[in-house]
């Protein structure tokens, strides 16, 4: 897996420190098209403002003369008073290395330098890139901002104690199970997502909005809804309302075969209303059965029965955990443990 494109203070060119203007310094850092990220943003700008190709997925930013594209959902958060608030829900401290993802122009950045040992903000556009070292060069809190350049998901995560987030939405649900499945283990995770999306993570059983997503975090986290954001706090606004969660990892995380798991939810949560055992005697779902369980028969020595009947074979699992009646929508963790453990007992596996 590819690693973030590290910049390090200390390993930038010396004429950040020197007498040269900030911007012509920015134009010396030859890496991820930083060279020309000025002149681009300009263009892009001159673009939109004349109704352009960019026209409809970017929104230029007055102040600083950027363009804000919102099609990979850079939407700024401005309020100084939502960004403390997510600090403080963090409890952010001096000796914390603090993950970040999307930092765009700062702001929230600004606001951990001061509190935090070391930020890690990772960014896969050159020109924010551009916009941070531009902020920061020459103040006391450069040598603490660690910049890394690239796509978050397709690459390896570095040793964090917490990590702070307005993330882009479209990549929530990746990035939530990235995070969780990371090693070293973190202590918690204070994020921004879109509002349904947080209320899928925190949804619980009999809830409408209660889904795989919810049982699958939940198994790996403890995770708590704590404040809703308003779309005038964006810059440019985005057209859905947001939400601030907070994510702890469940430390140990519980002793279960995570791929197993998944395979067997989204089995049980396609029809979310159907009972357990309408949802797997589906001819699709038997089939697949079948096959993983002739491959377990041959990895575990067995012989497979000429006569195997894979429908009544779940059935009786089904009905021997008491659950053929259940539904996704309203069963507890526990159950789906339980239920997970039974077919798993009787050689039936879902990965």
């Amino acid at each position: 897996m590819p690693k973030l494109v590290e910049r390090k203070p200390g390993s930038l060119n010396p004429s950040f420190k020197s007498s040269a203007s900030k911007k012509d310094a920015l134009h010396k850092i030859k890496d991820g098209g930083l060279i020309s990220a000025y002149s681009k943003a300009k263009k892009a700008a001159s673009l939109t403002n004349k109704g352009g190709k960019n026209s409809g997925s970017a929104v230029t930013h007055q102040q600083q003369g950027l363009v804000f594209n919102t099609s990979i959902g850079q939407h700024i958060l401005k309020n100084p008073l939502i960004i403390t608030n997510m600090l403080d829900k963090a409890a952010v401290k001096s000796t914390d290395t603090v993950l970040e993802v999307g930092p765009g122009t700062g702001n929230m950045t600004q606001k951990l330098l001061e509190r935090a040992k070391l930020i890690v903000a990772c960014e896969v556009d050159p020109r924010m890139v551009a916009e941070l070292h531009k902020r920061f060069v020459g103040t006391p809190f450069y040598n603490k901002l660690d910049i890394r350049i690239g796509d978050v998901l397709k690459s390896t995560l570095p040793a964090f104690d917490i990590c702070v987030s307005n993330l882009p939405y479209q990549i929530s649900s990746p990035f939530v199970f990235k995070l969780l499945l990371h090693r070293p283990i973190f202590r918690c995770a204070v994020l921004m997502f879109q509002q349904e999306f947080a209320q899928r993570l925190v949804a619980k059983p009999g809830s409408k909005l209660y889904c795989r997503l919810s049982v699958n975090t939940q198994l790996l986290a403890k995770i708590d809804h704590l404040m809703k954001v308003g779309k005038n706090n964006f810059k440019p606004p985005p057209k859905v309302e947001s939400s601030v969660v907070r994510i702890e990892p469940r430390n140990p995380l519980p002793n279960i075969n995570f791929q197993e798991w998944d395979g067997m939810l989204r089995i049980v949560f396609v029809r979310k209303s159907k009972t357990l055992l309408a949802a797997f005697k589906q001819t699709s779902v038997i089939k697949t059965l079948r096959a993983n369980y002739r491959v377990w028969c041959t990895k575990h020595g067995r012989r497979v029965p000429e006569d195997l009947d894979m429908k009544a074979k779940v059935t009786e699992v089904l009905t021997g955990c008491e659950l053929a009646a259940s539904r996704a929508r309203s069963m507890e963790q526990e159950e789906f443990m339980k239920l997970l453990l039974a077919f798993n007992k009787a050689g039936i596996h879902f990965s």
